[in-house]
């Protein structure tokens, strides 16, 4: 068995903190007059908080200052927290721990790869941060995804090659940075929308065993 590195995404892949994001960016959406919906919502996955308030300004086609954007970033910050100060074990979605507890098992290490700057509190919330050996969050990188830094960084951290690391996603950027630094790509959520990554399943309680074996002697 093979010595592999498992990046995990957060939002939307270990907890569904992407229903907190919405109601946080659509009170600030409401403020500004703009409508914005769970299907506007799908376009800020894996994307930057300066970007996705950029996006929500181009959805009412209006312009900003820097001062504004600044104000709201922060009030769109403050308000997501508070959401996740109540998370808890319950939080994490189906099948995630099982996968994590494989793969601890089997002496496989595990990183965290994501765009939130708010990933540790968040996985200390929930329980699991305990299964990371390394933790590559919003804070550490330049490059939102597609490009592929926060992947490589965390495989460096393993001290694992890029084509020896395998990414869970849920989000066609994350899918694209996990490709563009020539690792595996795991799709978590929808088919059509992740068709570029080379697994896919609805979540982790449909992957099982055997296919994390697969991985391993790949």
């Amino acid at each position: 068995m093979k010595k592999k590195a498992f990046i995990f995404d957060l939002d939307g892949v270990i907890v569904d903190t992407a229903k907190y994001h919405f109601l946080a960016w659509q009170k600030i959406a409401d403020q500004l007059g703009i409508e914005f919906t769970p299907e506007h919502n799908e376009q800020l996955k894996g994307v930057s908080r300066i970007r996705s308030l950029d996006i929500i300004i181009g959805l009412g086609k209006t312009e900003a200052s820097e001062e504004n954007k600044k104000i709201w970033l922060t009030q769109k910050n403050d308000d997501y927290l508070s959401y996740i100060e109540k998370m808890g074990s319950d939080e994490i979605l189906p099948g995630v721990i099982t996968t994590l507890q494989y793969l601890r098992e089997n002496n496989q290490p595990i990183a965290l790869g994501s765009a939130s700057k708010n990933a540790r509190p968040i996985l200390e919330k929930v329980g699991i941060l305990h299964y990371f050996d390394a933790i590559v969050d919003g804070n550490d990188v330049t490059n939102a995804k597609p490009d592929p830094e926060v992947f490589l960084q965390a495989a460096k951290l393993l001290n694992v090659d890029a084509v020896n690391s395998v990414v869970f996603e849920d989000s066609i950027a994350g899918i694209q940075a996990a490709n563009n630094a020539g690792m595996i790509s795991v799709g978590i959520g929808d088919e059509s929308v992740l068709n570029e990554a080379q697994f896919i399943f609805p979540d982790f309680s449909h992957i099982d065993t055997n296919f994390l074996e697969a991985l391993l002697n790949k």
